[in-house]
């Protein structure tokens, strides 16, 4: 962040207390303090600036902040300049490909962004345009994944959130790769991923297997890292979002992943605690709620310009689902995915746990009456098979009841037909990737129960991508 000479004359002040990351700064002048979440700067002894974020006015003429960098070698009585303006961020077509930090610093090694402007990042767009479902009867509009499972239990509509809960190994990455990839080529949209203190390791690994898969010219990457302070892992989600509303302004639809937007919350109950507020009962922030709707609230679609289709993968405290953080996001989502361990043990890609995981899209108004039947018959079937599984194991499945049995082995054939070869993967799988549509998903789905493909095995339907033909 650069600041005029001019600016830095009239902004003048001193560093008077540094307490880890809460840095306490006094202006001789009143007209020189700067409004809350305005930026100070201030050098270090060797030579670093380090960006100060106004939190609170504790007096007429001194202002306590939240550092977005290390303190470490910042001086007492330092001079430090007042910007006058809250964090931008450079913004452009030149953001493509590359990785910034919450105050937009370039994280990547690539030099600086060849962007014309630089915005702040806290400021909503117009606010025209709250209205996704505008004119009643009017159907929401679907956002094709090309990935069934997606598409016909869990439907993404523009401007919808969706949540994605899974541990570590589980394939969330390779799932939110191949959204990219297929939202790309399929819709010539773009993705925006938002790291909100998560590790290094998995920022870099994510970078260079979108690189591989040809897939970084069309993402904004923003970061803000497990090891910086809380402060710069906060700011990082309104980085992401900024990025995505450009996007959105230039008629695109967007797919804006955050990952993880639990720590966005951890961010800020740090901050809360630094600066001496009493916590709730919970020992979350007071303002919690308010900082979860600040960011929920800006992910929708606008009228007569694109859209901000939101993942935000959700980690949940000792899978404790009362957890305050947990239900103030969940209010905001729209469906929930969980990855399965025992699916990926199995060898079941994508390992989405279908019983599980729920979606509110899925819904005759925003689908079609056709298709929330079958998925609706689909889940009997899915639901059924699973009541079913311990019996068959102990007895074996030709015990069964005819009709038993014939719903236990098309619910292992949906299962089956479930899974799904990605492009991301194909060096991995050995198969080419599918794109399978809506139509070609129901209709396949719908045969498999009506026992169109009884005569086959349900390996035939393992790692395919449309049903075989008959």
């Amino acid at each position: 962040m650069t600041t005029t000479n001019t600016v830095r004359k009239k902004g003048l002040g001193k560093i008077i207390s540094v307490q880890g990351p809460v840095v306490d700064v006094y202006f001789k002048k009143i007209e020189d303090m700067p409004a809350l979440y305005d930026v100070i700067e201030v050098n270090t002894i060797d030579g670093h600036m380090v960006l100060l974020q106004t939190k609170e006015h504790l007096s007429s003429n001194t202002v306590r902040t939240v550092a977005l960098m290390d303190t470490l070698n910042i001086q007492l009585n330092s001079v430090c300049y007042n910007t006058a303006q809250p964090i931008t961020i450079p913004m452009g077509d030149g953001c493509y490909g590359r990785v910034m930090d919450s105050v937009g610093r370039p994280l990547d090694n690539g030099g600086e962004f060849d962007c014309p402007n630089r915005v702040p990042t806290r400021y909503l767009m117009k606010p025209e345009g709250f209205d996704l479902r505008k004119k009643k009867g009017e159907r929401p509009e679907v956002l094709e994944t090309g990935i069934k499972y997606f598409d016909l239990l869990y439907p993404l509509v523009k401007g919808s959130k969706t949540g994605i809960l899974g541990g570590a190994g589980c394939g969330k990455t390779v799932i939110i790769m191949e959204l990219i990839n297929n939202i790309v080529k399929a819709h010539g949209g773009a993705c925006v991923f938002s790291g909100i203190g998560e590790r290094i390791r998995e920022g870099n690994e994510l970078y260079y297997e979108l690189e591989e898969a040809n897939l970084l010219a069309n993402v904004m990457l923003a970061f803000g890292q497990m090891d910086q302070p809380p402060g710069a892992r906060a700011e990082v989600v309104n980085a992401g979002l900024c990025l995505a509303e450009y996007l959105q302004a230039k008629n695109k639809d967007v797919l804006l992943f955050m990952d993880n937007i639990y720590r966005y919350i951890q961010g800020g109950q740090e901050v809360s605690t630094l600066l001496g507020r009493v916590p709730a009962e919970t020992g979350y922030q007071p303002t919690l709620a308010s900082e979860v709707s600040a960011v929920q609230e800006r992910i929708r679609s606008i009228e007569g310009g694109g859209s901000i289709t939101a993942m935000q993968a959700v980690y949940v405290p000792a899978d404790d689902m009362t957890d305050p953080a947990v239900v103030a996001i969940f209010s905001y989502l729209d469906g929930m995915l969980v990855l399965s361990r025992d699916l990926v043990q199995r060898g079941f890609y994508p390992a989405i746990d279908p019983l599980q995981s729920a979606s509110s899209n899925l819904d005759p108004v925003v689908v079609g009456q056709r298709h929330y039947q079958v998925a609706q018959d689909v889940l009997m079937h899915i639901n059924k098979h699973n009541a079913l599984k311990r019996v068959v194991q102990v007895i074996g499945v030709e015990e069964l009841n005819k009709e038993d049995q014939n719903i236990y082995l098309r619910a292992e054939k949906i299962l089956n037909f479930m899974t799904q070869p990605f492009h991301v993967s194909e060096v991995f799988t050995g198969k080419k990737g599918e794109y399978v549509t809506i139509q070609e998903n129901v209709e396949g789905c719908a045969k498999i129960m009506n026992g169109d493909f009884d005569h086959l095995k349900t390996e035939d339907f393992y790692m395919i991508g449309k049903v075989p033909r008959m």
